[in-house]
Order: C-alpha cells, then structure tokens, then sequence
C-alpha cells in the first residue's frame, strides 16, 4: 500500500520571524525581571499572562502536529485517541495555569498581611495561636488543649457562674426597697450609685472581693503592683532633669488632692474586673448592659453611665456633660464613686498606646493614671482582634496569666492643660506612655475595624477549612 507523503507540515506555530525576536526579548526580561523582583513582581506586571499565552501556544502545536501527521504511524492514530490527548493537553494548560494563579495569590496574601502588621501594629497578636486565634500550633500544644478542656475549663465556668450569681443576690439584697436614681431617658440611665451606709459598703467590699476571686479562678493568682513616686512623675511630665521633693509638694499643695477618675490603657475586658476589685469604680458602658439578666443589676450598683452615641434627645446631657458631672462629683466628695475611663477608647494588644479621646480631660479636675501590662507565655490576655468567643476559651484553658500594674501618681493639670483639655490628655498620654514603656501610634478605633474586616476576609478559607476538618 502506498502512502503519498506530503511536505512537513510547521508544527510549532510560532509567529514570523519580524516577531520571534521580539518574544526572545520578552522571555529574557521576563526572566531577569523574576530574578530581581521575585516572583509577585512577575506576576503584578503582567507576565503571568503572556507565560500563559505561550505555553498554550506551544500545546496547541503539539495537537496541530498530532493531527497532521501522516505516513505510516496515520493509521494508529483514531479519532478517540485524538480527543484523548487533546482533553489530556488542555487539562494539563488548566492545571498548571491554576497553580501560577495560586502561587501567586499566597505570595500577594504573604504580603498583603505584612504590610497591614505594619500599618495596625497596634492590634497584631503575637502569641503561639496567631492571628485571630487562627496560627498553626504544634501537636503537644493541642493536647494541652484537649487536656484543659476537659478538666480546667468545666471547673473554672462552673465557678465564675457560682461568683456572678452570688454577688447578684448581695446586689438585690441590698437594692431592696431602694429606688433608683436616673440621669435622664427614664430607665436607661437608673443607678444605684447614691446608696450610702451598710449597703454601699456590703455592696463594695464584697465586688471587690468577689471580682478578685474571680480573677484568681482565671489563672491570676497574683498581681504584680508598682507605684511612682512624685519625683519621677514630675521630671517626666515637666521636662526637668533634677527636682527636689519639697518642691514637687509646693507645686501640688494648691490644687486638690483627690482625683476624678482613674486614667488607664485599655487591653482587655479583664481591665475592669482588675479595677473593679482594686477600687470598684463607675464606668461607661453600652446602655444594652443595662438589660443584661445579672450583670444589669450589677451594674447599675457600679453607678455606670450607660452610652448610645445616636441618642441626641433633648433631656440628654451627652456623654461628656455626665461624666463631667461625676468627675468633679468625685474629685470634691469623699463618698462619691471614682470614674474609671479608656481614654483610647478601644484595646490594643498591650504594646501600644492609641490617641486619647477628650472626654476624661474636659474636667479640670485631677486624675489617676494606671498602666496594666499582661506578660504571657503561649496565649495573650490582650483582646484586640480576636473573636470573644475564642478569647474566652483560650484564657479558660491557659491554667496560669500573668498581670502587672504600674500606677502613677495623682496627676495634677496645669493652668494651660486646664484651659486646653487636649493638651491636658496628650501630656498624660505621654506621660504613661514613657513610664510603662508602650509606643504611641496615632491610630484608632476606624484603623481597628479596617483591619479586623480585612483579616476576617483573609482567613475566612483557613477558618472554613479549620471547621471542615
């Protein structure tokens, strides 16, 4: 049988030869490129694309070459065979197209969320689980896990539940046949503050035992406390190199002693159980606390300013005309609540120190600042921008936390920060900030939530996966 042959037939379907060295320049730029940018650098300017082109150009050669094939091997070739190995070939383009695009999108994630680190560290965790709780952690790690969940965490729930209800019956025992007060919209803004007497010290003495025990069952069992003295405080705060004590008392003895509020950095929902149970002061909170079963009431004997920033009515004073009231409230009586104030107005992970708000700062009246730092071995205390859910089961199986506190001395406006409450925060801010040694950045609550809604679209895969398996 003879077989006419017929004239070789081009197989590689390469452009002319005007452009051939065209795409050798390409390929060598694109290879030079890599080598000094790495490999994101190659894929955002484009080469992905024009790699891509080509392999699929050379493939689709390999099946024109297949199919005009002649002589004696035609015959062996059938129909199916042809579609096989095109099916095959066009796979094959697919998954090594999908891989670049992968590598590429780990490489570009890798960055992304080096760059956000940098720009909300503020906010970034550092212990063992890793951001959002979400980090890799090693199999001894999770054994310990398995191990707290099923003998620590079940112990410590079942006693803070026991603490929490039994100071809600000392709070309604004590609250019998007492009305309570309100500073405007009816309710919403009842408080218990103004008992006096054998209520007011049943009702005190026994938080401040009760919120120390309750620290004691999450693993606090003790509490590092330093003070400043009045020397240090004042070469800090006024820039002098040497000042004598007796001076340091001739400039505070004509301005009154007793601060308005307690100043502290905030870096956990911990930080209130910690004050509550060294000086059991009032503070700002959601006015759904109010409606919380148990904790309500509790608060309300806290004396608490319950907060919803959209309500501008007219028999409403604001947050700052309230506590303006209590500040001076405090610094004039003896038996009036101190007010514990977040002047960052969020929490951070316990290294930074964020601008503070005004608010604390429109009363011309002392204050008492307080620095507290979580030290931590695997899992940090810090709430910053983990779910609380997780949070919370974490702290429950880490079986022993470390706190320290430094509190400064009773800080004392001068005529100028009197006059000009954001000099009179900014001096405190950097006051604390140079003694307990955080970083001051000049971001907020907004960076905070731009970073957490970026990181929960990041890790959402890893999330998923996490739960799948």
């Amino acid at each position: 049988m003879e077989v006419e042959l017929k004239e070789p037939v081009e197989t590689n379907h390469l452009p002319d030869s005007d452009e051939a060295p065209l795409l050798a320049a390409e390929s060598e730029s694109a290879d030079a490129h890599v080598a000094a940018n790495g490999t994101q650098s190659y894929l955002d300017n484009g080469f992905l694309e024009r790699g891509s082109r080509d392999f699929e150009l050379k493939e689709a050669s390999r099946d024109v070459s297949a199919t005009d094939l002649q002589g004696d091997d035609a015959p062996l070739l059938s129909k199916e065979t042809l579609e096989q190995s095109s099916d095959s070939a066009s796979s094959q383009r697919k998954a090594s197209h999908d891989g670049l695009k992968s590598k590429g999108s780990l490489v570009k994630s890798s960055d992304t969320l080096q760059q956000m680190e940098a720009k909300y560290a503020a906010y970034v965790r550092k212990d063992t689980y890793g951001t959002l709780g979400l980090g890799q952690v090693s199999l001894l790690e999770k054994i310990m896990l398995c191990l707290a969940f099923i003998t620590v965490v079940p112990f410590r729930l079942i006693v803070l539940v026991l603490i929490l209800l039994a100071y809600y019956i000392i709070c309604r025992f004590c609250t019998l046949f007492r009305a309570a007060t309100s500073h405007g919209e009816g309710e919403l803004q009842e408080s218990y503050g103004h008992i006096s007497g054998v209520r007011r010290a049943i009702i005190v003495q026994s938080g401040r035992f009760l919120t120390r025990s309750m620290l004691f069952v999450l693993g606090f069992y003790w509490i590092k406390e330093s003070h400043r003295n009045h020397d240090v405080m004042r070469r800090l705060q006024l820039g002098l190199g040497d000042l004598d004590s007796d001076q340091v008392d001739e400039r505070a003895s004509s301005t009154p002693q007793n601060p308005g509020a307690i100043v502290s950095n905030h870096v956990s929902y911990l930080d209130i159980l910690y004050h509550m149970s060294a000086s059991f002061p009032s503070f700002v909170a959601k006015r759904s606390v109010a409606k919380l079963p148990f904790v309500g009431l509790i608060s309300k004997c806290l004396g608490c300013i319950y907060v919803q920033r959209e309500s501008k009515t007219s028999d409403f004073k604001g947050v700052s005309g309230v506590v303006t009231e209590r500040l001076q409230a405090a610094s004039s009586e003896q038996q009036a609540p101190l007010m514990l104030l977040f002047p960052e107005g969020t929490t951070t992970n316990g290294d930074y120190l964020l601008p503070f708000k005004t608010g604390a700062f429109l009363s011309p009246t002392p204050v008492s600042p307080v620095i507290l730092k979580y030290p931590y071995r695997r899992f940090s205390p810090a709430w910053d921008t983990i779910a609380g859910t997780r949070h919370l089961f974490l702290l429950l199986c880490q079986v022993v936390n470390f706190l320290e506190v430094v509190r400064l001395p009773v800080y004392h406006p001068s005529t100028e920060e009197k006059l000009d409450p954001k000099l009179y925060a900014s001096n405190v801010r950097t006051l604390m900030a140079a003694e307990g040694g955080l970083t001051m950045v000049n971001i907020g609550l907004p960076e905070k939530r731009v970073y957490h809604a970026a990181l929960q679209e990041l890790f959402s895969p890893v999330a998923e996966t996490q739960e799948n398996e």
